[in-house]
């Protein structure tokens, strides 16, 4: 195939047959998924969200008993059980930590590091891209502000230019928008290592997602996922995309009330900060688990605008690797 010359060095640094990555995302990236996904020649992702320590221990136990293959965990550095995470974390036979959220401390990168697991960092700009690299991280996942779930500003197009063409040091896996075969073909070609998707395998048979949760997947257009605006740096507050509903409003009369209270000095920034991350986890957890696709969050990427059905995962792989060499089949003859 083409793809095996173009993705080699992502193929060779997470181990797997096609290095298709399916995002951490909470309470929706569990083994069951992750299961489907190993199996499928794809790299499961662990999603750490901001579980109880002993239900993560256990998570990462069914990881390492039940895939057949390489896997990561998605450690989210804003959550308030992170450090208690990356502590029980360091102990584990797990081949690779994710750093997500937020953008960790070179201590953490380092430790991690240390224990002998390898090390993805999102980079959503390109002077974090640099500082991760410094840090010392593996490989980094370059997320356009398009993806769901918490985001940067700066979309993929731009951080393409910015960040893709100029990397040489460490592998880069694309996110963000990416839904179809045909632009992982290209993005592969502008020297992409692998990509990552979420919202697709959201749509997938084995997500064991709310049956409502993945049906507002299905009805959602693409200008439905908008991203959280902050109102004030007095409360600095990580993006997050999702698809338009109660909950978007809710989180933005929860900024205004935090900020009033901040403005008061009846609460610190460090109090607001956890209530906004508690927001997010918990309206999540109503929206997949219990199907409330009113008051949760559903959280999603614009490529929401691109899933129009619900697939066996092998399925979605097949689809995705398949189209992908047919485009490169195509640009070949173009170019000839």
């Amino acid at each position: 195939m083409l793809l095996d010359k173009l993705w080699e060095r992502g193929k060779k640094f997470l181990g797997v047959q096609y290095p298709i990555m399916c995002g951490g995302m909470t309470w929706v990236s569990n083994i069951t998924l992750m299961n489907a996904v190993c199996k499928s020649g794809g790299f499961p992702v662990l999603a750490g969200g901001n579980m109880p320590p002993e239900l993560f221990e256990k998570e990462i136990e069914n990881c390492i008993t039940d895939l057949e293959g390489p896997f990561a965990v998605n450690l989210i550095t804003i959550a308030p059980n992170f450090r208690l995470h990356l502590e029980i974390l360091k102990s584990k036979d797990v081949p690779f930590v994710i750093f997500a959220g937020n953008f960790p401390r070179k201590g953490n990168v380092e430790a991690v590091k240390r224990a002998g697991k390898r090390t993805l960092a999102f980079a959503s700009t390109r002077s974090i891209a640099e500082q991760m690299i410094r840090f010392g991280i593996d490989g980094l996942i370059l997320e356009g502000s398009e993806a769901g779930g918490h985001i940067g500003y700066v979309s993929l197009v731009i951080l393409l230019q910015q960040v893709l063409f100029e990397t040489r040091e460490v592998p880069v896996f694309v996110a963000g928008g990416i839904a179809r075969g045909a632009m992982i073909a290209h993005l592969l070609t502008m020297g992409a290592s692998g990509v990552q998707l979420g919202t697709r395998f959201v749509a997938s048979t084995e997500c064991t997602a709310h049956p409502d949760f993945k049906q507002a997947f299905l009805k959602a257009k693409a200008r439905q996922a908008i991203a959280t605006p902050q109102y004030d740096s007095k409360l600095p507050v990580v993006a997050v995309r999702a698809i338009k509903n109660r909950a978007l409003e809710e989180f933005g009369q929860l900024q205004l009330r935090l900020l009033q209270e901040l403005n008061e000095k009846k609460i610190n920034r460090e109090k607001a900060q956890y209530d906004v991350e508690n927001f997010w986890v918990g309206s999540l957890r109503n929206a997949v688990v219990d199907g409330d696709v009113l008051g949760g969050s559903l959280m999603a990427g614009q490529s929401v605008g691109l899933v129009n059905r619900i697939m066996p995962v092998q399925e979605i792989m097949d689809e995705l690797v398949g189209d992908a060499e047919k485009e490169l089949q195509r640009i070949r003859d173009l170019l000839t």
